[in-house]
């Protein structure tokens, strides 16, 4: 039962989306929409924030020379490619460690191309808006209008392209085939789009849920609204008139860009290669690229979109992306039109960061400072700390603010309205990996002095970050700088915690869903079809023992356990013991399900399906006997238990998808 169960978990683990071409629409709204309930305009940042150190060549070399040999050494990575520039100048273009580990191969800045995730978004988003200038996309028409399929409907509203840009499409979590590794056959974006479609869990424009399916979405519309394939359109309409010679969306890469490539490494620098990642959907994630071609496309952006003569985008359109479009609260991180708010000191960072298994790499832009910050790391062990210490310190250092932190008293008992389980808004509710919801829940506390604690949340040291109310709903980080943000409804209830990234929420869990409740009712109901697993092979042992001597025969009013109670034991402490354990000793890095896991899937539907099936007997068994007046008591409080385990399991299973479906369609 055990091998049954481990390419199920292997995909439960990773976690962590016919008709002609559109007519040209009206040109886009470049002016950003009315803000809702919660979005707002933007903050100012201050014109000259507090430096304590010159940004310059020199002392930005002694910085990254410090911290990045250093963050390579600790968290065991491979090699690192930085950019930095300021006014169009660059002030540092540098590669670290090694491209390819075994070779000793150095890694170029100007030439070594790394695989660079979801900052493919960027490029994604100035496509749909370059479409959008010539008047073929509109902002905030139902996409449906340019797909030749549909997306279904949900909650009497349409998706549009403004709420796939602000991650508010309302889409749950897909991670079916979003990263394949020396594929046989790789599904063409429609074809991915088609059958990994996702759920709608929330209205769109309501809750922040980050999608890549969404992204995906869009990608497809640019090739459908301009009528070329979307990796070649970003090289036609970004790459080449940006000069970007050694970027693209082709994967695996053309063969002219072959040899360019860092190795991406999991685990750690002494096991091989992970091999080439193909994120699907392109759009979300495909891109490779080098520091220096990334300098260039931000140059472009702080220029108002020119570069050497050639224009990507207008100005005006420039600016509505840059645009706040969507935050919990006017003091805290938006999202903007595909970019997000980072915020540090008094800077105002924008941009994105991209993760793939082995890549982990970060695009900011300052505004205000006219400074690029790309940091590309090769190996899985940047995928915690690494780039959040990178851009703390490059700020404290550079940028280091005088503000001082101002807490107000806020009554005990309205912070305790914070309390409970929260599960994040990027999740998927129908498919098996919602199972990870429930291991991956935060449970907020406030403790006597009012400190706010978000369970598993920790600074850069390791220690659990506490929040004090510096306004209405509003905490910041004690010696720090984050901030949560608690949402309330009509009524005054917190339904969900923002935080510093825009791009998701902490949504409030139904009591019977919280992790707690639920785990201790499956460890219980464990324990005690476990006892019913000891039971049987104790009388098993002992029958072998006592193998041809009288067997002692039990107390009147004492009935054994069914075969049928037995079995369904069985199967649920193997089934049940194996995903947790898997849970536990699988990392982040294992690869997604692939559809070669889906006959794997189907048969722990199946097996799960007999657990059931035999639950369901040891339930009627157990209810038969309780009208019995010749039966002990213990005996009948041993079928009650049985039946009520089996019968919490049975909901456990079907509720959070260990039955279910294997696939989308």
């Amino acid at each position: 039962m055990c091998v049954l169960s481990v390419p199920f978990l292997v995909a439960l683990a990773v976690l962590a989306s016919a008709t002609l071409a559109q007519e040209p629409q009206p040109p886009v709204r470049i002016v950003p929409k009315t803000p809702s309930a919660q979005q707002s305009g933007a903050q100012t940042p201050p014109a000259n924030p507090l430096s304590t150190h010159t940004l310059d060549a020199e002392d930005l070399g002694a910085f990254f020379d410090g911290i990045i040999p250093l963050q390579l050494e600790r968290s065991d990575i491979a090699g690192a490619s930085v950019l930095v520039m300021q006014d169009g100048k660059v002030l540092l273009q540098k590669g670290y460690g090694f491209a390819d580990a075994k070779e000793k191969k150095p890694v170029d800045p100007a030439g070594t191309i790394f695989r660079l995730a979801s900052i493919s978004k960027l490029f994604t988003w100035v496509s749909v808006m370059q479409l959008a200038e010539k008047g073929k996309l509109d902002l905030d028409r139902d996409v449906n209008t340019y797909l030749d399929f549909q997306i279904r409907p949900a909650f009497g509203a349409p998706i549009t392209l403004r709420n796939l840009m602000t991650h508010t499409g309302g889409f749950e979590e897909e991670a079916r085939e979003i990263i394949i590794i020396n594929p046989k056959k790789i599904p063409t974006l429609r074809q991915f789009l088609i059958e990994n479609q996702q759920r709608r869990l929330f209205p769109p424009g309501i809750v922040p849920g980050y999608s890549n399916y969404g992204v995906g979405l869009a990608s497809y519309i640019v090739e459908r609204a301009s009528g070329e394939p979307f990796e070649q359109y970003v090289a036609e309409h970004i790459f080449a008139p940006l000069g970007m010679t050694h970027s693209t969306f082709y994967q695996p890469l053309p063969k002219d860009l072959g040899s360019l490539p860092s190795e991406g490494y999991r685990g750690n620098t002494e096991k091989p290669a992970v091999g080439f990642e193909i994120f699907n959907p392109a759009g979300a994630g495909g891109i490779s690229s080098t520091a220096s071609d990334m300098g260039r496309f931000g140059q472009a952006l702080l220029n108002a979109g020119e570069l050497d003569g050639r224009r990507i985008l207008k100005p005006e359109t420039l600016e509505a992306m840059f645009a706040p479009q969507f935050r919990a609260s006017e003091q805290m991180p938006a999202l903007c039109m595909g970019f997000y708010e980072t915020w540090r000191n008094d800077l105002r960072w924008i941009g994105h960061e991209g993760d793939l298994i082995a890549f982990h790499s970060l695009f900011f832009l300052e505004r205000s400072q006219k400074l690029i910050l790309f940091v590309s790391f090769n190996s899985a062990g940047a995928g915690g700390k690494v780039r959040p210490e990178l851009v703390q310190m490059f700020s404290d250092r550079y940028f280091r603010s005088d503000q001082k932190q101002t807490f107000i008293t806020v009554p005990l008992n309205e912070l305790k309205t914070l309390e409970g389980s929260y599960q994040s808004t990027r999740r998927a509710d129908s498919t098996k990996i919602r199972i990870g919801n429930l291991l991956s829940q935060r449970t907020t506390t406030v403790d006597k002095d009012g400190a706010v604690q978000l369970e598993d949340v920790k600074d850069l040291r390791g220690h659990t970050i506490k929040w004090k109310p510096i306004g209405k709903d509003l905490m910041q980080q004690v010696d720090g700088q984050r901030r949560l943000f608690a949402i309330r409804d009509a009524r005054g209830t917190v339904i969900r915690l923002a935080y510093d990234f825009p791009g998701v929420q902490a949504e409030r869990v139904r009591w019977f869903e919280s992790a707690k409740v639920v785990l201790f009712g499956v460890g219980l109901s464990l324990l005690i079809l476990l006892a019913v697993v000891l039971a049987a092979l104790n009388r098993t042992i002992r029958r072998l023992v006592l193998r041809g001597r009288p067997k002692p025969a039990p107390q009147p009013g004492t009935r054994w356990l069914p075969r049928i109670s037995q079995f369904a034991a069985w199967i649920w402490v193997l089934l049940i013991s194996t995903i947790f354990i898997l849970f536990t000793v699988l990392g982040d890095d294992s690869p997604p399900p692939t559809r070669a896991w889906d006959k794997y899937l189907y048969l722990v539907n199946a097996v799960t399906a007999i657990a059931i099936f035999f639950s369901a007997l040891a339930i009627f068994s157990g209810l038969f006997l309780l009208p019995r007046t010749d039966l002990r008591k213990i005996t009948k409080v041993k079928f009650s238990l049985v039946a009520l385990a089996c019968l919490f399991l049975s909901w456990f299973a079907i509720h959070w998808n260990i039955i279910g479906p294997a696939t989308r369609l």
